[in-house]
């Protein structure tokens, strides 16, 4: 297959095809790109839900709750959603902290992508909402990917939570990562 010639000028200058991502908020009309993710088995694993079967439940989720969340974004390549990342702010006495979340296509694993848009959401949050000072993440045990991609991104690996919540009927253990608002974002 032939590359077209500004990608290919791109990899020339060191910059791979996977660099044009941006955040947009996540629509109804995004339903069918939103399934791509949502219904497969492996992305959905260390996921709170199961995979979604039909375009309908997918289209509830986003009208109630994608779209009334304060910051959920779709993470886009080519302005195309092929994943999510949210941040969640805390309440009362813990609104310094909020917390990160997101899922990537599994076709687009092994990237870079999840550590890019790790990194762009994390410079913004901050600036966005200055009220915050850490941005932490809970991550499964097992899933080495989703370790890596916050530690290329700056994150610190506080320790792990043992027995720290119920994911799919079992009590799981989960590594707590942060990244505070003046720690150096890499």
């Amino acid at each position: 297959m032939e590359q077209d010639s500004s990608v290919a000028a791109d990899l020339q200058d060191g910059v791979d095809e996977f660099s044009n991502i941006s955040f947009r908020p996540l629509e109804v009309s995004d339903v069918d790109d939103f399934m791509v993710w949502a219904s497969d088995e492996r992305v959905t694993h260390f996921c709170s839900f199961n995979p979604y079967t039909s375009k309908e439940d997918g289209i509830n989720y986003i009208k109630n709750t994608v779209i009334s969340h304060p910051w959920f974004r779709a993470i886009c390549l080519n302005n195309r959603p092929i994943g999510a990342i949210s941040v969640t702010k805390n309440s009362g006495n813990d609104i310094c902290r909020g917390e990160l979340g997101y899922v990537l296509a599994g076709q687009y694993w092994g990237k870079g992508i999840a550590t890019r848009a790790v990194k762009m959401v994390a410079k913004t949050i901050f600036s966005e909402r200055p009220e915050l000072e850490r941005l932490e993440a809970l991550v499964d045990v097992q899933n080495v990917g989703s370790q890596k991609v916050l530690e290329k991104a700056g994150f610190t690996r506080e320790g792990v939570l043992r027995r720290y919540f119920i994911l799919k009927g079992r009590s799981r253990d989960v590594v707590m990562y942060s990244l505070l608002a003046t720690d150096p974002v890499i």
